[in-house]
Formats: structure tokens, C-alpha cells, sequence
């Protein structure tokens, strides 16, 4: 017989929207996902994978779940054989997430802009999640409106990165976006400055550390192997 493993109690309690469920302890939302979300549980073939353990050997715990995000910690099993513990942050909705990078004549639109993980400023790209019933495409579009009040001419696809995959589960779809001038920019975005500068100081600011954000490095890396830098 084998012996399931207890975990320790949480106070943290979850909502009847989950599932119907007996109670809703962070354990039993757990198992209610793996049973309406299988995708998100599932092991690839290989040696080195690391595998979920399911029931009764131990059970996860949903740590957060709102309408935009899941908090997960998978009781795993390392390729070592190890037992631990990782923790993974989901999207609970269907649409991307997307950045943008706005290209202005010569130059690339960069926004400064306070991001509250970190407690501090960033040299930045847009970057937004998705509408619901809108395609990629025209979530791009919408977020150089919404945060530049600029309209794209063109929009080139640069493709998928994944910021994080230790912790973030999700990709971001990166574009570039052809844009003819900089509008009024959004006051509740966080943003405090916006600057167009030439593609190869942008690059720069990136090489020297002025440009920490994943994302943005990796536009600037997408667009320079795409020709758009011209």
C-alpha cells in the first residue's frame, strides 16, 4: 500500500467558483484543475523531464487564482529522483500576452516604466495581456492606442519567448509595429517618460544594462535578425 504524504495545512481558502467541490482547501483546488485542466499537468517523454506526482503519493496546492492568473506549487519529481516542490505562475485566460515594439522612422519607441515586482523603473517595450475575442494581431495594435495613442502601418510578427520558464508557464507573442508619430500616452500605465532612439542605441542600452526587461532584449534581438533595423 502506499502511503500518501500530508501536507502542511494553509489558511488561504478559495472560492466556490473553482469547482463544485466538498471544501476548498488549496489541496482540493489542486486536484479539480488536474482534472479540468489536464494540459497543464502533463510530462513529456524523457529521462530528464521533470514529472508532477499525483495522488496518493501527494497532492499540490493552489497557492492564488483570480480571473487572470493561477498560482500553482507541483509536488515534482526531479530527474534525479529527488522529491520538491516548484512553483508556477498560469494564465487562466485563452488570449497571448503580447509585446510590441514600435518602430518611428529611424528609431524604436522605448517607455520608462515602473514595475511593481521589481520596485523600480525600466527602459521598456509595450507589453499587455490579450482582449478577450480579439486575435493576437489586433491586441497588438490596440496596446500602441491604448499606451501611445499611435496607429500601426505594419505589424511583423517576431515570433514567441517564454520570459521565464523556471516560474511563468506562458509565452509572449512579440511584434513590431510601424507607427508615423507618438501621441499622448496613457496616464495609468505607469509610464514616466517615452523616448525614440536610434535601433543600434537601443541595442546598446540593452548591452550596457540600461535595458534589463527579457522581453524587450529579445525584440530588439528578433527585429536586428528580421532586417527591420534600417
Amino acid at each position: 500500500m502506499i502511503r500518501a504524504v500530508p501536507l502542511r495545512r494553509s489558511l488561504l481558502t478559495l472560492s466556490a467558483e473553482v469547482g463544485d467541490l466538498m471544501d476548498h482547501t488549496p489541496e482540493s483546488a489542486y486536484a479539480h484543475l488536474r482534472d479540468t485542466q489536464p494540459r497543464w499537468f502533463l510530462t513529456p517523454h524523457g529521462d530528464s523531464a521533470i514529472s508532477i506526482m499525483r495522488w496518493p503519493m501527494v497532492e499540490g496546492q493552489v497557492l492564488h487564482r483570480d480571473e487572470d492568473r493561477v498560482v500553482l506549487e507541483d509536488p515534482v519529481v526531479l530527474p534525479d529522483g529527488q522529491h520538491a516542490r516548484r512553483l508556477r505562475l498560469l494564465s487562466t485566460r485563452p488570449e497571448h500576452r503580447v509585446a510590441v515594439l514600435p518602430l518611428l522612422a529611424d528609431g524604436v519607441v522605448l517607455t520608462e516604466r515602473f514595475q511593481h515586482a521589481t520596485r523600480t523603473w525600466h527602459w521598456e517595450i509595450l507589453r499587455a495581456a490579450g482582449t478577450e475575442g480579439l486575435a493576437d494581431t489586433d491586441n497588438a495594435a490596440r496596446q500602441l492606442q491604448n499606451e501611445l495613442s499611435a496607429s500601426a502601418s505594419e505589424l511583423i510578427g517576431l515570433g514567441q519567448v517564454h520570459p521565464d520558464p523556471r516560474v511563468l508557464a506562458d509565452p509572449v507573442l512579440l511584434y513590431a509595429g510601424r507607427i508615423d508619430t507618438v501621441g499622448e500616452v496613457a496616464a495609468a500605465g505607469g509610464i514616466r517618460r517615452v523616448c525614440t532612439v536610434p535601433f543600434a542605441e537601443a541595442e546598446e542600452m540593452a548591452l550596457t544594462g540600461l535595458i534589463t526587461d527579457a522581453v524587450t532584449i529579445s525584440a530588439l534581438f528578433r527585429a536586428r535578425q528580421t532586417g527591420l533595423t534600417g
